[in-house]
């Protein structure tokens, strides 16, 4: 099984590269932000708990989106992979990942951060908010709170995968096809190792 995580900010494309990488490579996407949307559209007590913490620029508490992404794998066990989008963004997300693979007889193979300036994501996330209907890119002040948040919260995370040398930075400003290519000459080297 090839577990794959796309690491970066709000704004960074995860989303637009994550749908790429599936449809290229065959993995599931699991995405913690579209499971907790889908939550909160559907108006159940996780999703709207959830709301409070994201319309304040808040991280979701961990032990909930644990919960979510178990249930999530065990809905795809014959999956060829998967690719966590968003996720984990604490050392404590990661730390559960890892002993949830492992009881899953699984690992994650490759943690790709897509690297972009906080202005540019910025930028994006204003224009996502004109058409998303997501109130948390609507607002500056909590798209830089968010940011800061991801600094502070998952830079720890990428430290914890560096140690697994599983951490691999690609530049996630240019076209959607650069980016892409970035990351499947990444990927397609992993996967060779991990044969």
């Amino acid at each position: 099984m090839f577990n794959l995580i796309l690491f970066g900010p709000p704004g960074s494309g995860k989303g637009t590269q994550s749908d790429k990488l599936v449809a290229k490579y065959g993995l599931i996407h699991l995405s913690t932000g579209n499971l907790l949307r889908d939550e909160i559209a559907r108006k159940t007590p996780l999703g709207l708990e959830a709301k409070t913490f994201i319309d304040k620029g808040r991280l979701v508490p961990d032990e909930v989106v644990i919960g979510m992404v178990d249930a999530y794998f065990d809905k795809h066990k014959n999956a060829r992979g998967f690719l966590f989008d968003g996720f984990p963004r604490t050392v404590a997300q990661a730390i559960a990942l890892d002993k949830l693979m492992e009881l899953k007889k699984t690992s994650i193979v490759s943690v790709l951060s897509l690297m972009v300036s906080e202005e540019e994501l910025v930028k994006r996330l204003l224009n996502r908010g004109k058409t998303s209907g997501r109130s948390d890119d609507t607002d500056e002040k909590v798209i830089r709170k968010r940011f800061a948040v991801y600094n502070d919260e998952t830079t720890p995370v990428a430290e914890h995968y560096k140690k697994g040398g599983k951490f691999e930075e690609i530049r996630g400003e240019g076209t959607v096809e650069e980016i892409f290519d970035a990351l499947c000459k990444v990927i397609d080297g992993r996967m060779i190792k991990n044969r």
